[in-house]
């Protein structure tokens, strides 16, 4: 399994990014995948799930209304569109296959991480 992930980079306070994830090795109508970040000094956090089937999105508190996560299964792609960025959004994000028990999503295979830096 191989999780490639893309579109970190750059950019300033209230501005655009869209992160893309190509997944192979693994079927995405078969999986939900999701989206971590780790920023530096800190615990590798949830930000953002999709379903495998009914496409229901799952957010964490901290980017509800920001960034909305999509699927494309033909292209085997995850998304992960930010918008309105802020500096505590700064951190290294990763694609991965989830598993949802009750409230907690857990990474099963990951991907390596795109940089994401935000400055003020």
């Amino acid at each position: 399994v191989q999780l490639q992930a893309s579109g970190g980079g750059l950019v300033q306070a209230g501005g655009s990014l869209r992160l893309s994830c190509a997944a192979s090795g693994l079927s995405l109508r078969r999986n939900m995948m999701g989206w971590f970040r780790q920023a530096p000094g800190k615990e590798r956090e949830f930000v953002a799930a999709i379903a495998s089937t009914v496409l229901t999105e799952y957010y964490a508190d901290s980017v509800k209304g920001r960034f909305a996560i999509s699927r494309d299964n033909a292209k085997n792609r995850v998304y992960l569109q930010m918008d309105s960025l802020k500096p505590e959004d700064t951190a290294l994000y990763y694609c991965a296959a989830v598993r949802r028990t009750g409230p907690t999503f857990t990474g099963d295979y990951w991907g390596q991480g795109t940089q994401v830096t935000v400055s003020s």
